[in-house]
């Protein structure tokens, strides 16, 4: 190994090193930070408290009579013949949307999404009536939990767009619940309001609490890609991504400091809640259900959370619904921070891909309907423009296939491992003769990791993949289940045909590339030359197995271009008799200047030989030039 392969591969460890020290060190950093933090908010509410405390005793203290009558104020008045009144039902429908209310708690009973429907045809509910609950408890004498209660509805205010429910007290008060459904928009606009309530709501009290809670049905065809892609997440203001519990697990969080808002997240669609005055603490919970549950329901998601108010007569508090896909450019468009919910990778990999990747599949579909076209054309695009930075790799690939039975014969002239210096030294004067670095192409393919992890995060999180055909695969954003089995078999239940041409791609595409390496008798080259050929295909088919086919599509094409792309380079850039015909000019030339390099490995192999004498007690060169003496 000469001196610039050994630079290669140091250069390699400590990027690779570095980035995942770096990594490492970012998440320890950003725990501590989390840390601090929590421990900061928790003073300042401990502080708040103890100093709203102070203010509600000096209150109560100069309004002896006001705090008398909130401490004996009258309960909520029931409607008439309340246990036989049946909650009514209330449709608001755009382009996009078709939300049903009840007013049974002045809440949305279900929600569909009119563009998309569930992988077996079915109409997809990103609510399910029956499986959702929204409740406003409000903290006058005893709490009022407006989820307990049935609502009237006020016709006058309410239409094709708005709906108005109302829940009366007794001195002409009551607590309003007033949604907007705009036009085609996948957003819900929702306030609700305290009306002449303040001879129930004491005039100290600082909040409200918001108990949102949610089964979210199953809309894949695959339960380990849906659940791995599902999750709760809570955005911190002007926080840089949100944070998420979930991901195919059981979790829970509970905050004290403010949040703007949260989402229950399903791989390709949402339930956003937002708080325009911020959410000021809470607690959030969700539950993944077992694969083979009756309902076909994928997880159970619970937010319950506390909202500031400021009491008068008369105050609103507003809030924002989101019900639909997880689009990037459509989230984007709310200027919330929403697209933040698709999983884009770290700030590397997803700038590439939010300024590179969706930009250029978002153009290339404005003229191609067809998305493994799309996916073809974009995987084309990429392999051209790192191609500059490829080609050293690839040209290198291809030299050493030239030089293949001039290794042949150092591996026969050097059988026996105690050679294996000797063999190693043979190996890169003939690397030298012919002007080849067998590692110099590695710095330019390790560049090129961020951009096939960026692919790996994209695909599986691209709505616009999901439902789409392409040859035999029915869904480009899930498996394409060629062979399916009831029972499971080393965690697979099927085979992905997309997959495992792609396993076979990188075999074949490691079996061409080693065609000129020179691994001899040596067991960790031969262990290394195992591992590329066999492990790497069958883990990465593993791992594909139940990704997006559109993935395993994408990774067997670059591995088609870069196999054709090398063989391009062999036959008409790399040309062979030229290499023959250095290494000939460089034996006659005979013995060239020695590398620094090459004399230190020398001397390591006389060293070598030295103690290998010593050991077997043979008389070394030291000894024997002073016996003559």
């Amino acid at each position: 190994m000469d001196k610039n392969s050994v630079i290669g591969l140091i250069l390699i460890a400590l990027v690779m090193f570095g980035f995942f020290g770096y990594q490492s060190a970012q998440y320890r950093k950003a725990a501590e930070q989390a840390a601090i933090q929590q421990a900061y908010e928790d003073s300042v509410a401990a502080v708040r408290a103890a100093e709203q405390w102070r203010l509600d005793s000096i209150w109560r203290a100069e309004h002896p009579e006001e705090a008398l009558a909130a401490t004996e104020a009258p309960q909520l008045v029931e409607a008439p013949a309340a246990p036989a009144v049946e909650a009514k039902k209330y449709t608001l429908e755009n382009e996009k949307l078709e939300i049903v209310f009840t007013t049974m708690g002045a809440q949305p009973l279900s929600v569909r999404v009119k563009d998309y429907k569930n992988y077996d045809g079915t109409d997809l509910y990103i609510l399910k009536e029956g499986q959702s609950s929204l409740g406003v408890i409000v903290y006058a004498p005893t709490a009022v939990d407006t989820k307990m209660f049935n609502f009237d509805i006020v016709d006058e205010l309410s239409d094709s767009s708005t709906v108005v429910m109302r829940l009366p007290f007794e001195s002409g008060g009551y607590i309003q619940l007033q949604y907007t459904l705009p036009g085609d928009s996948y957003s819900l606009d929702n306030a609700i309001s305290f009306v002449g309530m303040m001879g129930y709501i004491p005039r100290n009290a600082n909040s409200i609490d918001i108990d949102f809670s949610a089964v979210i049905p199953r809309m894949e065809k695959g339960f380990k890609n849906e659940s791995q892609y599902s999750r709760l997440n809570y955005y911190f203001p002007d926080d840089k991504k949100p944070e998420s519990i979930g991901n195919g697990r059981k979790g829970s969080k509970r905050f004290d400091n403010r949040i703007e808002w949260f989402a229950f997240q399903q791989q390709f669609f949402s339930a956003i809640m937002r708080a325009p005055g911020n959410f000021s603490s809470g607690e959030f919970s969700v539950e993944f259900m077992p694969k083979d549950n009756a309902q076909r329901n994928l997880m159970s998601c619970k937010a319950s959370l506390r909202a500031d108010i400021t009491p008068s007569e008369n105050f609103s508090v507003p809030f924002e619904f989101y019900f639909g896909p997880n689009s990037y450019r459509g989230l984007k468009a709310y200027d919330h921070s929403y697209e933040k919910v698709i999983p884009l990778g770290g700030w590397l990999i997803g700038w590439f891909t939010k300024w590179v990747i969706i930009p250029l599949f978002n153009w290339l579909h404005k003229f191609i309907s067809n998305f493994g076209i799309i996916i073809l054309l974009m995987t084309i695009f990429i392999k051209i423009v790192v191609l500059p930075f490829a080609y050293k790799s690839y040209s290198s690939s291809a030299k050493m296939q030239v030089l293949k039975p001039e290794l042949d014969k150092i591996n026969a002239k050097y059988p026996k491992q105690e050679d294996a210096m000797k063999k190693q030294q043979a190996t890169m004067n003939l690397y030298k003769k012919a002007g080849i670095s067998p590692m110099g192409g590695c710095l330019p393919m390790l560049l090129q990791m961020p951009i096939l992890w960026a692919m790996f995060r994209f695909f599986p999180a691209s709505i616009e993949l999901r439902q789409q055909r392409f040859l035999w695969a029915e869904d480009l954003s899930a498996y394409d289940d060629v062979i399916h089995w009831g029972t499971s078999i080393l965690g697979m239940d099927h085979i992905s045909l997309f997959a495992l041409l792609m396993a076979v791609s990188m075999f074949l595409y490691s079996k061409i590339t080693m065609q000129g390496q020179n691994t001899g008798d040596d067991p960790n080259a031969k262990m290394m030359r195992a591992m590329s050929l066999y492990m790497m295909p069958i883990m990465m088919f593993f791992i594909c197995n139940n990704l997006s086919s559109g993935l395993s599509y994408y990774y067997l094409l670059s591995n088609l271009i870069t196999m054709l792309e090398t063989w391009i380079i062999k036959k008409w850039f790399v040309d062979a008799d030229a290499i023959r015909a250095k290494i000939a000019a460089a034996d006659e030339k005979g013995n060239a200047p020695k590398s620094k390099w090459q004399q230190r490995l020398e001397e390591a192999q006389k060293m070598q030989r030295e103690y290998q004498k010593q050991r077997s007690g043979a008389p070394s060169s030291k000894g024997k030039a002073k016996g003559k003496r």
